[in-house]
């Protein structure tokens, strides 16, 4: 029995573990109870993902990101699958060790793989566990939205196919609307660029999304790159492991009166709603909208999640770390709001 009595700082919470699914040999899901009183906190949005304390021997805890699988739609609670790895400390613990009324830490739902509208025409590219995110868009595409969906699934041979079964339903339902092709490797091998832009090709005006491991992503990338698919239209998710404690607060940065002075004035527009901020050089954008209660999108802190993605309209800033975004993220003004530091005087973000 896995038991979590009092979070370790402000923003997780301790959830009670409401069910557990066997869904492959290697998978499985597991479901939260969240008490009325945490419903606001946890409303999520379709692709999005939560962060596990995960007890470790070795360092006390690790922070692993685990997609929500569930749909805000369709299902009564929220659900994370997650599929075993090699070396995969947090994976196999889950697998192992999670059952029916556990206690288990969790942050918030975070992260910007998500639609911004739900009637669009999708494309969705998955491999392995990468369905989690991406059947989460698909079924509340179908739920609430009114277009078509095309979905291309790999895997390595048929019983390591994780929601079959839910796939199958979800076609007969919606017969006209939706499209799975699978993808086995035990028959077809891996696929290519050339292949997956064959299959691709009439859904070029679909707004695509993509999970799954690097090999295959970057097999999408330049399947759609091929297709002329605008850039715009292409979102993929990354995860990294967390090598911080995004569970425990972080110590307020201290600042002198010449920190104070030297200040940029940044302008940010969250949520439809307009800040404007002194922004201190020391300070990253995430750090000083906590300062003034603003309910900012992070999680780790770190910048391996990219939940804090945003887009620099106006002015420059610099990161300390920007590795989990792409050269042409970068070139298109996205920026890590954990990691960025005003250069200009005045900035302008967008979230």
């Amino acid at each position: 029995m896995t038991t979590v009595d009092v979070p370790h700082g402000s923003r997780s919470v301790v959830l009670t573990v409401s069910g557990v699914i066997e869904e492959t040999h290697d998978s499985r899901s597991v479901v939260f109870a969240v008490p009325d009183e945490l419903k606001e906190k946890f409303a999520y949005k379709p692709g999005q993902f939560l962060t596990l304390r995960i007890p470790s021997d070795r360092t006390g805890s690790v922070a692993r990101c685990y997609s929500l699988a569930s749909s805000p739609f369709t299902d009564d609670q929220p659900k994370v699958t997650v599929k075993r790895t090699a070396d995969g400390y947090g994976s196999n613990w889950v697998c192992d060790n999670i059952t029916i009324g556990d206690t288990v830490e969790v942050l918030p739902p975070s992260g910007h793989f998500t639609p911004k509208t739900l009637d669009d025409d999708f494309a969705l590219f998955a491999a392995g566990s990468g369905i989690t995110p991406v059947i989460s868009i698909l079924k509340s595409a179908l739920s609430q939205g009114s277009g078509k969906v095309v979905l291309f699934y790999a895997n390595r041979d048929e019983k390591s196919v994780i929601f079959a079964d839910e796939l199958r339903t979800l076609v007969t339902q919606h017969p006209t609307r939706l499209v799975v092709v699978h993808w086995l490797e035990t028959l077809q091998g891996l696929p290519t660029a050339e292949q997956l832009a064959t299959a691709a090709a009439p859904y070029v005006e679909y707004q695509a999304f993509m999970c799954g491991p690097a090999a295959f992503m970057d097999v999408v990338h330049h399947a759609l790159d091929g297709l002329g698919v605008p850039r715009n239209h292409v979102h993929a998710e990354v995860f990294n492991s967390l090598a911080g404690d995004p569970f425990i607060d972080s110590a307020p940065v201290e600042l002198t009166e010449a920190d104070q002075a030297d200040a940029a004035t940044v302008e940010v527009e969250l949520d439809g709603e307009k800040h404007l901020l002194r922004w201190p050089r020391k300070q990253t954008l995430v750090d000083i909208m906590l300062a003034k209660g603003i309910d900012v999108p992070y999680s780790c802190q770190e910048g391996e999640c990219g939940s804090c993605a945003c887009t620099v309209l106006e002015g420059k800033v610099e990161m300390d770390n920007c590795e989990i975004l792409d050269p042409e993220d970068i070139e298109s003004g996205y920026i890590l709001g954990c990691q960025a530091h005003p250069i200009t005087d005045t900035v302008k973000i967008e979230y």
